[in-house]
Order: structure tokens, then C-alpha cells, then sequence
């Protein structure tokens, strides 16, 4: 009962169950479309990549999300140019840019003087109480956005994301519409970092859609679901994270594995009882 006392009454720990939900919500919707594309590398690829901006918005002194922002919007749109005009693979272009974000941001902080371990590990392994009322307000508009456009464009999505050639066949801009889906994806990352770090973002992004999908392959479902796994499991995390004093992002992850393989042992129960 203390936590739920202690929302009411600390303001950063509100901000942290409310970007718990938010951030589940983005990255239920994100997460339904890259691991129906089957690219959930390009999640980890975009989120390694905005490491590179951490470390230089950090060496000039800046807000380290913006530096983020800019280097995952532009990772993500070089990765899909890459795919479609430069003659790379996919899975190349985006080990390219989390290679190459990964070492600028490791350049980036070690010439900043006195740079130690701990200034960035936040931003590594997430720290939830480090989220603030803008951030907040940024991930309430990102999911009012996300929620919009899953209801107006929800079939064009899912033809692009399960089938490209058939939704160019049909008249669709998949180019475009592969852009817009890139950038989305980047602006979710970006903004759930602090819920979640650089390292685990990846987790929260693709397990609750692996969960969901063991019950249904109906994508609209899965989406919806996803979402709700994933918030839940975010306020889990954080409630284990508030009692045991424990890093949340971990704890969000220890609740996702925890799900997932109850669910897979249920499903082979079933089989095996059939």
C-alpha cells in the first residue's frame, strides 16, 4: 500500500508510473510492427546508434534525449534508405549504425573531462525516477499520436509490414510509409530510454508481442494487447523496483521473462493434453 500512497504524494514517482504506461503503450504499437517485419534488429540497431548522440549532447553539455533523437531519427532513416537505394542489406546497414553510434558515443565521453561511469548509466540501464514532467508530456503526445494513427492506418501497416511487394502491387507508398514506421520507431526508443536504458529497451519492445502472440496472430489484437502487457509489466517492475530498491529497468525485464515462460509452459501444457 505504501507505493500506491507514494504516487499520490511524490511527483517523480506519478511521472514514473505514468511514463510506465506510456511507454508500454508506444512500444506495444512500435513492437507489433518490427517483429511482424521481422527486423526487431533494427529496434536495437536504432537504440545503440542514439548512444552516439548521448555521448556528444553530453560532451557539449546539453540534454542528452535531444542528442538521442537526432542520431535514432537519422539512424533509422539511413537504414531504410540503405535497404531501398544504396544495394545494402538491411541487417547490415543496421549492424553499420550500431557499431558506429556505439564508438562516437564512447569517444564523445571520454574526452569529456571529468567523465565518470556513472554520469550516462541512467541512459544505459534506465532510471525511472530520473523521468520529468516534459518527458512525460512528450510520451503522452508520441502515444495520442501512435494510437491515431494505428486506427486510420492500420491496414496499410499491416500489408507493409507482412508483405511489401503485395502492398506496392496495390497501389500503397511503401517507401514512405516504411519511413514514417522508422521514424516512429526511433521517436518511441528515444523517449522510452529513461524508462528502460539503451541496453534493455529492445526487451520491452519485443517480448510483449512475443507473449501476445502465443495466443492470437491477429494483429490488431496483438497491438492492443502488447500494449497492455507491456504497461502492465512496466508497473510491476517498478513496484519491485520500490520495494527491493532495485534498478527498474531489470525489473521490467525479470516480469516480461518470467511471463513469457509461463505462457510457453502453459501452451505446451495444452498441446500435450490435447
Amino acid at each position: 500500500m505504501d507505493f500506491l500512497v507514494d504516487i499520490f504524494e511524490y511527483r517523480y514517482l506519478a511521472n514514473a508510473v505514468i511514463a510506465c504506461i506510456l511507454s508500454g503503450i508506444t512500444c506495444g504499437i512500435a513492437g507489433t510492427y518490427i517483429v511482424s517485419r521481422r527486423i526487431v534488429f533494427l529496434s536495437g540497431g536504432i537504440t545503440h546508434a542514439s548512444f552516439g548522440g548521448l555521448g556528444i549532447a553530453f560532451y557539449f553539455g546539453v540534454n542528452p534525449i535531444w542528442g538521442a533523437m537526432i542520431f535514432a531519427v537519422l539512424s533509422s532513416l539511413g537504414i531504410e534508405w540503405a535497404g531501398n537505394r544504396a544495394k545494402i542489406r538491411e541487417d547490415s546497414a543496421i549492424g553499420l549504425m550500431w557499431g558506429i553510434g556505439m564508438a562516437i558515443g564512447a569517444l564523445a565521453m571520454s574526452l569529456k573531462p571529468g567523465y565518470t561511469s556513472g554520469d550516462l548509466s541512467s541512459f544505459l540501464f534506465g532510471n525511472i525516477i530520473s523521468v520529468t514532467t516534459p518527458d512525460v508530456i512528450a510520451l503522452a503526445l508520441l502515444t495520442l499520436f501512435l494510437i491515431i494513427g494505428a486506427v486510420l492506418w492500420l491496414k496499410p501497416v499491416i500489408y507493409t509490414a507482412f508483405d511489401r511487394d503485395f502492398a506496392h502491387s496495390a497501389g500503397l507508398n511503401t517507401k514512405l510509409i516504411g519511413y514514417v514506421m522508422s521514424v516512429v520507431t526511433a521517436v518511441t526508443i528515444v523517449l522510452s530510454i529513461r524508462v528502460m536504458g539503451v541496453v534493455l529497451l529492445i526487451s520491452l519492445m519485443t517480448m510483449p508481442t512475443v507473449i501476445v502472440n502465443c495466443f492470437t496472430k491477429h494483429y490488431s489484437t496483438i497491438t492492443t494487447a502488447s500494449s497492455v502487457v507491456a504497461a502492465v509489466a512496466a508497473l510491476l517492475g517498478v513496484a519491485i523496483s520500490y520495494y527491493m530498491e532495485v534498478p527498474s529497468g531489470p525489473a521490467i525485464i525479470f516480469v516480461l521473462t518470467l511471463t513469457l515462460i509461463i505462457v510457453k509452459l502453459l501452451s505446451l501444457h495444452s498441446k500435450q493434453r490435447l
